[in-house]
């Protein structure tokens, strides 16, 4: 017991050592304590798993044996012995494990989207997964990348949440503070059966995901999920065979979206330099002048092949349908007047426009515009007092949707290949960072599009919230100076209907 609490106390000390790259909206939401159980999530319709039952679980031990009383005990030896400090950590468990590990993966973004300084020779070195630890770390976690890893920790947690509620009524084993009512009980009571434990399922789930997308952050993810287990044992909520029985689930169910992962393009996204130099005679052949990047050194542009990546819900054949019409013509009186509105802002910045510019930046150092959008949910959804596993659905859908933005957004991009305001112009000086990328359709417009159409058909009510919240990010690249108003309006609409997708999914997943 000794060793254990002493590990705890290590990792707290590892937590507070990150603090400074911690972006929590708010480390104090109330314990989770659902208005909705949904018991009946082990018959929602899975995103990659055949079905809830694909992988087995053997069933639990009986709760009048002597095995199980030692588990009991295990409980009863902690709580005698709780700290204040560790009564804190339970209290931030006990938020739901969904929204923690949502704000970890952004803390996690946030740290490694720092893109590579160049070389002596003014070439760019890139990341390399086969050899994380070599500069620059792999991964440089730019708004694609981020979109799709959110996508894929969500998706997963997910479907592993789907396969616990699964086996919870199959075995219905009761939770220890039923079994045993001299137990201290430090969160909510529950009526779903204990075995196999969310916590464990989901903690065992994200931290194989996390480990494929961030490897040099092992130590961080893995003093984060021992913390997580051993809260959940102390506060009399699960005997430690109801947290192992889910981590072995969730470790099983990880390993199917790891496989999908390998396969689906997104480790040549970056391309070659052959590559990019047809890019770029293809938007010249069409007599237009092809964007280029705006750093010193010049930079190679950001994943151009990002637009080939398969996609969770979406096939090529929708996301060609999808593409938005070309942009105006640079020779065009559309185009020029387009050009002299952004460069209007840019010299006329108001105080306002200012604040709307940097609040939703989103640029380097920072979680991402995807990341934003999880913020902005996970606030929304802590008002609706969704269960666990509806929290996990929802994720799961709203960061797809995102993940399919930016396949849709930087399949546009590159497809056309349009330079930037202050390219076309170099008298304009931007508000913001200049994106090492394209400027046609506007990524945040997009995303934005594509977060604000999903929260509204799950949050009805405030549908006009998600989409002035929506309007918002889009206009602040244009007060930036670094997106012209087509940009804008067609990312907004591209968004939208990307959005359509995860909407149709889930009127028939059974949630609904």
């Amino acid at each position: 017991m000794k060793k254990t609490i002493i590990f705890l106390l290590a990792a707290t000390t590892i937590i507070a050592a990150c603090k400074k790259d911690i972006t929590e909206r708010n480390l104090l939401f109330s314990a989770l304590n659902p208005a909705k159980t949904d018991s009946l999530a082990g018959t929602w319709k899975t995103l990659l798993l055949t079905a809830p039952n694909e992988f087995a679980l053997a069933a639990p031990g009986a709760t009048n044996v002597p095995a199980y009383a030692r588990e009991i005990n295990e409980i009863k030896s902690f709580q005698a012995a709780l700290t204040n400090e560790q009564r804190s950590r339970i209290a931030y468990w006990s938020a739901g494990a969904v929204l923690r590990w949502n704000e970890i993966m952004r803390t996690l973004v946030a740290r490694h989207n720092l893109a590579p300084y160049q070389n002596e020779d003014g070439t760019y070195p890139a990341p390399n997964a086969n050899n994380p630890f070599a500069y620059p770390q792999f991964p440089f976690s730019n708004p694609p990348f981020a979109a799709r890893a959110y996508a894929y920790v969500s998706a997963a947690q997910y479907d592993a949440l789907v396969a616990a509620y699964h086996y919870k009524k199959l075995y219905n084993r009761p939770s220890p503070y039923i079994v045993d009512a001299t137990l201290e009980v430090l969160v909510p009571k529950t009526t779903l059966a204990a075995y196999p434990s969310e916590d464990g399922v989901i903690e065992g789930v994200t931290v194989e995901m996390l480990k494929l997308l961030f490897p040099t952050e092992g130590a961080y993810i893995r003093a984060m999920a021992e913390e997580e287990k051993l809260c959940r044992i102390m506060s009399g909520a699960n005997v430690r065979s109801d947290i192992e029985a889910g981590e072995f689930l969730g470790r099983l169910v990880a390993a199917k979206f790891t496989a999908k992962a390998a396969g689906d393009r997104a480790g040549v996204a970056i391309g070659n330099p052959i590559i990019w130099a047809q890019i770029e005679a293809d938007c010249k052949a069409r007599g237009e002048t092809a964007w280029m990047s705006l750093d010193m050194p010049k930079r190679p542009p950001m994943l151009p092949l990002f637009g080939n990546v398969k996609s969770f819900l979406i096939d090529s054949l929708t996301q060609v349908a999808n593409r938005p019409v070309p942009p105006p013509l640079t020779s065009s009186e559309k185009f020029r007047t387009e050009l002299a509105e952004v460069k209007k802002y840019a010299d006329n910045a108001t105080r306002e426009n200012i604040r709307i510019v940097h609040f939703w930046a989103d640029g380097t150092g920072t979680y991402t515009p995807p990341g934003h959008w999880n913020a902005i949910a996970a606030e929304e959804f802590v008002q609706q007092n969704f269960s666990e596993v509806r929290w996990a659905r929802n994720f799961s859908l709203l960061n797809i949707t995102m993940m399919d933005a930016a396949i849709a957004c930087w399949d546009a991009k590159y497809f056309y290949f349009n330079q930037r305001p202050c390219q076309a112009d170099p008298s304009i000086k931007t508000l913001t960072g200049i994106p090492n990328f394209p400027a046609y359709v506007s990524g945040h417009s997009t995303f934005s599009a594509a977060a604000a159409t999903y929260l509204s058909h799950v949050i009805p009510a405030r549908a006009d919230a998600f989409n002035a919240m929506a309007k918002e990010a889009s206009d602040s690249r244009m007060f930036g100076a670094i997106h012209y108003r087509s940009d804008c309006e067609k990312g907004l609409e591209l968004g939208s209907k990307v959005a359509e997708s995860a909407i149709a999914r889930a009127r028939i997943d059974g949630a609904e």
